[in-house]
């Protein structure tokens, strides 16, 4: 790795060692997540050619962070960040391993996709926000943005490299070995995360219960209006918007015609949007994003999800969904950037676990609600409740932003500290 004079500005956080060492594991494993993420989609709807038990899937995956999500965040705070996220990786090989053999072996069935699914929620409540907040400890306030920029750009470079693998996979080989891939693809993140140095250590104990503490992290966003409003919009977007996995899979099977291969094709595209928004996100940002950096994509990917209702045709869908993706990105990497730049260190990781409730806690009812509109009505239907709803929630909560109290204290504050 170069040293610091010579790193570009978009790669300034790659000049901390363990960052590259985190950055590489999470690489590969992420690949084999997204695998996964296909595979299983892919495998109910061959088990039980249902949207509304796909839905159901996507719901149980997601359903421990309404439950789980602030003991996550704050074991974060209490417990050393790299020993928890060891063990969520370990958590999570597992999971797939279980899932690859009992597909290769001709005895799965949906109550073993559905409960793995809950397995892989559980260990990804607690490995989300101490992730995130262990990346700080890595590279330090100042290149944080950038680091995120980065995290994101890999999330996406695997959204498009592992949806395509996964596609042209299991058309040759059966889902099996997707689940197989993912399972071996946990080795190097594992093995990175022994050699980081940072420990993620905790803060001095405060002597107070796990329940105060928790209190406090959700008064700091319910009082700080920048990070309440994030938090709302976090909401608003992923349970009306984020519903990928129940909404293409039936969008690219009963509208467009195509099978598995298409499907690892369209999740490869939306990805490609994704990418070239986190890109944006490396080059450009390095100062917490105002309000309209976050209402003009999620307006934008709301609209792009309605119009994806009436389109037909594969030529029109590539454009669509490589809108929704860099839209998408900006927006949740903006929000993850806005709400670690205002927290204090000492709250980021039960803060940072409210946003991931915010995010991926409402997705079991975007899923649930997604795919029993689909089973009602069809998938056309679904996008449009979809678009339309992600639409108007953004703009209500933008009405509330430009018309709230800006009095003198509000406006003191603001000049003071983040609002």
């Amino acid at each position: 790795m170069p040293s610091d004079s010579r790193l570009p500005a978009a790669l300034r956080a790659f000049r901390h060692r363990d960052f590259r060492l985190f950055f590489s594991g999470q690489l590969v494993s992420l690949v084999g997540t997204w695998m996964q993420s296909v595979a299983q989609s892919w495998l109910v709807l061959e088990l039980t050619n249902s949207a509304f038990r796909l839905g159901l899937v996507s719901a149980l995956q997601f359903a421990p962070m309404l439950v789980l999500s602030f003991f996550a965040g704050a074991l974060a705070d209490r417990l050393p960040k790299r020993r928890l996220v060891l063990a969520s990786q370990s958590v999570l090989f597992t999971q797939a391993l279980v899932l690859a053999l009992l597909v290769h072996l001709g005895h799965v069935q949906y109550w073993h996709v559905a409960v793995l699914a809950l397995v892989y929620g559980i260990a990804n409540t607690l490995d989300m926000p101490t992730r995130q907040a262990f990346i700080v400890e890595m590279v330090g306030r100042d290149d944080l943005m950038n680091a995120i920029a980065l995290n994101s750009a890999m999330f996406n470079a695997a959204r498009i490299v592992g949806p395509a693998l996964a596609g042209l996979a299991i058309a040759r080989w059966g889902t099996a070995i997707a689940f197989y891939l993912n399972a071996a693809s946990f080795v190097p993140v594992i093995v990175a995360l022994l050699a980081v140095r940072a420990q993620g250590r905790p803060r001095a104990a405060s002597g107070r219960s796990m329940a105060d503490e928790i209190r406090e992290g959700v008064r700091f966003a319910l009082r700080t209006p920048r990070v309440a409003l994030t938090m709302a919009m976090v909401l608003a977007v992923s349970g009306f918007l984020f519903n990928y996995n129940v909404l293409i899979p039936l969008y690219v099977r009963d509208v467009l015609g195509h099978g598995a291969q298409g499907l690892g094709l369209m999740m490869a595209t939306l990805g490609i949007g994704a990418l070239a928004g986190a890109l944006a996100l490396a080059i450009l940002g390095r100062e917490r994003p105002p309000v309209a950096a976050l209402a003009t994509p999620a307006l934008l990917q709301a609209a792009s999800t309605g119009v994806l209702a009436v389109v037909h045709s594969q030529s029109l869908a590539v454009p669509l969904l490589l809108l929704m993706g860099f839209c998408g990105i900006l927006f949740m990497a903006g929000s993850n950037s806005t709400v670690q730049l205002t927290v204090p260190d000492e709250l980021r990781g039960r803060v940072m676990s409210l946003h991931t409730l915010m995010f991926a806690g409402v997705t079991p009812f975007g899923a649930f609600l997604m795919g029993s509109v689909a089973q009602a009505g069809g998938v056309k239907t679904a996008l449009l409740v979809s678009g339309g709803g992600g639409l108007i929630s953004v703009l209500a909560l933008l009405a509330w932003w430009n018309g709230r109290d800006r009095g003198p204290s509000l406006a003191a504050r603001a000049e003071g500290g983040p609002v």
